[in-house]
């Protein structure tokens, strides 16, 4: 996280000479840098803009939502991206918006500490799901998130992730913390809510990973604003001790997943050059546009695959209606391209395609070759 974004740091001095916060524009710009899909939070609010009329109609389901292509920001953390323009756009059109982090696609793992000491603690087997605590065990002074993540580190033998100043640590408003880890191993942990009985990793100690977002540092809501702690601005690799922990209360996945980040496929890497071949402009025209289908497949989430697959069929509709190739050509080049990139998708990537081909089949483009 680079000086110039100006991030404040709560244990930096004085608020006189703290430095002002960077614009949530920037903020977003950054975190898409280094691969986090961002989304618009409602402004002064924790979270996300609100949906559009059409996607807060009964019965509406995101599957089937055409939103994400068209670039809206409905649904949440599942429309987070990392296209600069999409970026610029939201951030453009209000400014006030904060800034969160798609953690999943992100390939983040945030241990999110808090420290409400008014509330009653639970029995003393739920402070720490799956570990006993002996009634000689004095638990008397355990009020907040800070105290049984610390427990959890002591019976392990660790320094508690709290105190941890090789990652990414941002204080909340609410004198919380935020803990970021990156995730080495390619696993889809599982979110969960500390405070519940449900899948815990302690008291007052949630897991934002997969099927959830963080608020990025900076970002400034009604109740104070989100300031990183010591000098790290990147999350550090998640601790092993911490992954067998996560594992052995229930946040591991049903089954070891695809790492986030890998390469382009090889197969998508040769429709590409495929369909640009040739020396037609057509083909070299219809090779641009599959390969930013292709990159998708380098990044597990949050590439904006449905965004960049229309416009790939768009692109080669119009291609098609100007009789520069076939229509069976340009379905089986968006195809395989497609289907390496996002595999197991077939039924999805098919209706992309196909409406893709529709709707750029009533502009024909016309090409002139290059002299």
């Amino acid at each position: 996280m680079p000086a110039e974004l100006g991030f404040p740091s709560s244990d930096s001095g004085a608020a006189a000479r703290a430095p002002v916060p960077a614009a949530p524009s920037v903020t977003a710009r950054w975190c898409a840098r280094q691969g986090w899909p961002v989304l618009p939070l409602a402004p002064g609010r924790k979270t996300p803009a609100a949906n559009c009329e059409a996607c807060r109609a009964p019965g509406h389901r995101y599957e089937d939502c055409p939103c994400p292509g068209a670039g809206r920001w409905c649904h949440g953390f599942r429309a987070a991206t990392l296209d600069t323009a999409r970026i610029d756009r939201w951030w453009g059109g209000d400014a006030r918006f904060g800034v969160g982090v798609a953690c999943g696609p992100a390939g983040l793992v945030v241990i999110d500490v808090d420290a409400h000491p008014d509330r009653e603690p639970p029995a003393r087997d739920r402070l720490l799901p799956g570990i006993g605590i002996g009634e000689r065990v004095d638990v008397a002074g355990v009020a907040t998130g800070f105290h049984t993540l610390a427990v959890l580190a002591a019976l392990r033998g660790r320094p508690s992730p709290a105190e941890d100043t090789t990652t990414l640590r941002v204080r909340t408003p609410s004198g919380g913390m935020h803990i970021w880890y990156r995730v080495t191993d390619g696993r889809r942990w599982q979110c969960s809510t500390g405070s519940t009985g449900g899948r815990a990793l302690a008291w007052q100690v949630d897991v934002r990973a997969h099927g959830g977002y963080i608020i990025a540092p900076g970002t400034a809501t009604a109740a104070g604003t989100y300031t990183t702690l010591g000098e790290a601005r990147r999350p550090a690799p998640l601790p092993g001790w911490l992954a067998a922990e996560l594992e052995r209360t229930g946040h591991a996945p049903a089954e070891r997943a695809a790492p986030a980040r890998q390469a382009v496929p090889p197969r998508a890497r040769q429709a590409v050059v495929a369909a640009g071949g040739g020396r037609a402009p057509a083909e070299r025209v219809l090779a641009g546009v599959l390969a930013e289908v292709a990159a998708c497949g380098a990044v597990a989430e949050g590439a904006g695959f449905t965004d960049r697959l229309n416009r790939a069929a768009y692109t080669a509709g119009g291609l098609v209606a100007a009789g520069h190739l076939s229509s069976e050509e340009a379905y089986e080049a968006l195809r395989r391209t497609a289907e390496t990139a996002r595999p197991g998708q077939e039924k999805r990537v098919d209706r992309i395609i196909r409406g893709g081909l529709a709707a750029g089949a009533v502009r024909p483009l016309h090409l002139r070759a290059r002299p």
